[in-house]
């Protein structure tokens, strides 16, 4: 039975049918109908201060639930807002729909200029997205908005572009219920029971297999089946650095590569890699060079991947299993069920070697100085995560710090490695945390400079009453810069537009935003500060002084960091 419905209900009654329930943004004259209705329907509606913010406060809302995420721009200026997010989305391969308000199309038409807040933005972003599209006509309504759903979830996901003219907002749809996911587009796809058979005989053949594991499976929120396949398989498991998540029950053998010496010897070792959710990027060297580079020759691969023309680019594959982690990873699962493989003695070695290595930092990270050494304060920030908590990240200098002297191992990690876009730890925070409903503590590590990119946001949080606690490094300065001005010019070098204030107080900013905050310049000071911060009730910003000497001139792993840059130069 068709009723009507006006085209703002219906494209919320599409994505509904998604299982969507939340949007970012500030609402235009095109918008307002649309964000009434949902906040009626109890939809999560939250309003940040910026639309590039509400971008990425959506992206992490899709990292979280594994599934497409909204935000919404108005007409012209709060459109373009959305670039950065747009393009951000695009390379961490984040299935945002991004909504553009836009006057009646009857205006790109007529010959005019001086114009109010009008470009033709769908042409603009069209490079941006995986699909750029307008609703030209009431009753397209279904078949774009679907379209750009099945284009952002197929395949390698990724954002769309859509626009909503204000000529088509109350037009009214005599229309059906709206078809679930699977009438309209591939849900679940598994791979071919052939190719899935060969991939387990590579892994019973294997002697040293390892399960290379990337920010896919975050985002999928295949967590669970990868456990299970890493229990079965009894092997290391390696994380990329977009993959630092955690699997519950098995984050004591699981590794960064590059970053623990224990995942530098699995990876060498090796004779078959089983990569889940990764493309093979720089940062992994391709998954060809570098630490790869010893055993290649006798190193069989397999991969699992959601677009067949990704198979094959970056290096040669023996068994590519073409679908969806989420369906893939349970038939190797299923396959392996009766025929585990017994864990050897190297295993328990690398795993006691590598917790060694952790609690060896924690103790050799510089104690006592004022300013703190960065690497204390990651140590001392990280021993007070919760356990159950959702970690942020951002940053330059102290997400380098960070890869090294973590001592948590939270199964939820956010931040963006592939764009390596500063400014998002705030965003990601705020919409991590709307995602879960504000359950679980989140805390955001992430240095001064980065954090002021989008510092408005506290008062998001503080108007949701989030458990967010943001650890921030502050060296008054862009840390990671003021290095490559000493390594490019020499000590003592002038470093040109790096520095700023040291009157610059981010606890008073934060209490002048309604959430809790505290100075702290002593390393013993940063875990009870955490602590009453979370206890506040209120979001909280810990200003922790960090040696900016340090900070610019003792980044652990610096070295392999630019490895990851393939060809030699950035």
């Amino acid at each position: 039975m068709n009723t009507k419905v006006p085209v703002y209900e219906r494209i919320l009654d599409l994505f509904e049918a998604e299982g969507i329930n939340t949007i970012f943004g500030i609402p235009d004259p095109n918008f307002v109908h649309m964000f009434h209705l949902a906040e009626e329907r109890g939809w999560n509606v939250v309003a940040p201060h910026h639309e590039e913010a509400a971008g990425f406060m959506a992206e992490a809302v899709s990292r979280m639930t594994g599934g497409p995420a909204v935000c919404i721009g108005t007409l012209g200026p709060g459109v373009a807002n959305l670039a950065g997010a747009m393009m951000c989305a695009k390379v961490e391969h984040s299935p945002v729909i991004f909504l553009g308000g836009q006057r009646a199309r009857i205006t790109e038409q007529r010959v005019r200029r001086g114009r109010i807040q009008f470009v033709p933005q769908a042409d603009l972003f069209a490079p941006s997205v995986k699909y750029s599209a307008s609703i030209e006509y009431a009753d397209q309504t279904d078949e774009i908005i679907r379209e750009g759903l099945r284009r952002a979830l197929t395949g390698t996901p990724g954002p769309v572009y859509i626009e909503y003219p204000s000529h088509v907002i109350l037009a009214e749809l005599d229309v059906p219920e709206p078809l679930p996911p699977s009438r309209y587009r591939l849900v679940g796809q598994t791979a071919g029971a052939d190719r899935v058979a060969e991939a387990v005989e590579l892994i019973r053949a294997a002697e040293h297999p390892i399960l290379l594991v990337g920010h896919g499976v975050h985002t999928s929120r295949s967590g669970p089946a990868v456990r299970q396949l890493a229990e079965l398989m009894a092997c290391p498991v390696i994380q990329t650095s977009g993959g630092t998540s955690y699997l519950d029950g098995v984050a004591d053998r699981t590794f960064p590569y590059g970053f623990s010496p224990s995942a530098i010897e699995a990876v060498v070792g090796s004779d078959l890699c089983l990569a889940l959710g990764t493309e093979l990027g720089e940062p992994v060297h391709y998954g060809r060079g570098r630490h790869w580079h010893a055993g290649e020759a006798g190193r069989k691969w397999i991969l699992v991947e959601q677009d067949p023309t990704a198979i094959g680019v970056n290096r040669p594959i023996d068994v590519p299993l073409v679908g969806d982690l989420r369906a893939v990873v349970p038939q190797l699962v299923d396959a392996l069920a009766d025929t585990p493989r017994t864990a050897g003695p190297d295993l328990a070695r690398l795993v006691e070697a590598d917790a060694a290595r952790i609690a060896e930092l924690a103790e050799t990270a510089p104690v006592g100085r004022t300013p703190v050494h960065p690497a204390r304060l990651i140590v001392e920030a990280t021993k007070a995560f919760p356990a159950d908590g959702i970690m942020v990240r951002d940053g330059g200098a102290t997400t380098i710090f960070g890869w090294t002297y973590s001592q948590a191992k939270p199964h939820d990690v956010i931040w963006n490695q592939n764009f390596g876009h500063l400014g998002t730890g705030l965003p990601y925070a705020v919409g991590a945390s709307v995602a879960d409903g504000g359950k679980r503590p989140v805390m955001l590590v992430t240095g001064d400079s980065s954090f002021q990119f989008q510092i408005a946001e506290l008062e998001t949080a503080a108007r949701l009453n989030l458990p967010l606690v943001c650890v921030v490094a502050v060296d008054y300065a862009w840390g990671l810069e003021v290095g490559v001005y000493k390594r490019t010019f020499g000590p003592g070098s002038r470093e040109t537009g790096t520095h700023w204030s040291r009157d610059t107080r981010l606890n008073i900013v934060a209490e002048g935003f309604g959430c809790y905050g505290e100075y702290v310049e002593r390393d013993a000071d940063i875990a009870p500060a955490i602590k009453r911060a979370y206890a506040s009730g209120k979001p909280g910003v810990i200003h922790v002084a960090v040696d900016p000497k340090a900070n610019s001139e003792e980044m652990p792993s610096y070295d392999e960091f630019r490895t990851w840059y393939a060809e030699g130069t950035q």
